[in-house]
């Protein structure tokens, strides 16, 4: 059964479940455990990240963690307003941001975690490390008895390379993949060897979101059916017990 306390919620993305949550262009999702809180990107706007999380009733002292997926505004822009709340949090980014970004951060804020290759943020979540050529990204693992759950930035480096990454190195099937897709222009036929990889992968469940695009979405939809999430914000979904 699930314990109380384990959920991913979505803070923030282009489109709401919650008529009082303000959709906009980005993607932040919080990762609530019973002994931590961890969240994964911040949006793109501080003030719509903080209304946000007033509204969902996510008090952002009590998040112990920032992992940030890639440097882009949407998924940054959000953080000077967080930790005008929470000074305290560890940020974890890939060791490829700019260096004038990692400076600015480490003369306001008090610790910064570069990452490089996999490594655990709390027990039962873990980064996949940089993956990509170009601009690298990482993504969150969350080791669970029903499988690993990926949460994706906005898969740069690709949505079927991150699931086979994330298959390899921790040595599980994945139960749920969820986040930015990065699909959107996709023809149907790209769209339909994307699907058919990550089936061959044995993703169980889905929710694209953010960048995946609307005709990805829709076709993802039709593909998976009632394994289908539709994810925006406000989305609180039940986390399965963990698998250190």
């Amino acid at each position: 059964m699930n314990q109380p306390g384990r959920q991913l919620l979505i803070v923030y993305d282009n489109y709401t479940l919650k008529q009082a949550v303000t959709p906009d262009w980005g993607f932040s999702c919080l990762i609530t455990l019973p002994q931590h809180q961890i969240l994964f990107d911040t949006g793109g706007d501080p003030s719509i990240l903080l209304k946000n999380m007033q509204e969902l009733g996510v008090d952002p002292q009590k998040i112990e963690a920032v992992v940030l997926s890639h440097a882009h505004g949407d998924h940054v822009g959000g953080l000077s307003g967080f930790f005008r709340m929470q000074p305290r949090a560890v940020i974890y980014l890939p060791g490829s941001f700019p260096a004038s970004f990692k400076e600015a951060l480490r003369r306001a804020y008090a610790r910064v975690e570069e990452v490089t290759g996999p490594r655990m943020i709390c027990p039962g979540v873990y980064t996949t490390g940089e993956l990509g050529y170009g601009l690298k990204e990482q993504s969150l693992v969350i080791k669970t008895g029903a499988g690993l759950v990926i949460i994706t930035g906005c898969a740069h480096p690709g949505i079927v390379e991150i699931v086979e990454h994330a298959a390899r190195v921790f040595k599980e099937e994945v139960y749920l993949l969820i986040g930015g897709f990065h699909l959107m222009g996709y023809s149907p036929s790209e769209l339909k060897n994307i699907a058919g990889s990550l089936h061959r992968l044995k993703v169980k469940k889905i929710a694209p979101c953010h960048c995946s695009g609307d005709e990805a979405r829709e076709f993802f939809k039709a593909y998976y059916r009632d394994k289908y999430i539709a994810c925006a914000a406000g989305l609180v979904l039940a986390i399965p017990d963990l698998k250190e």
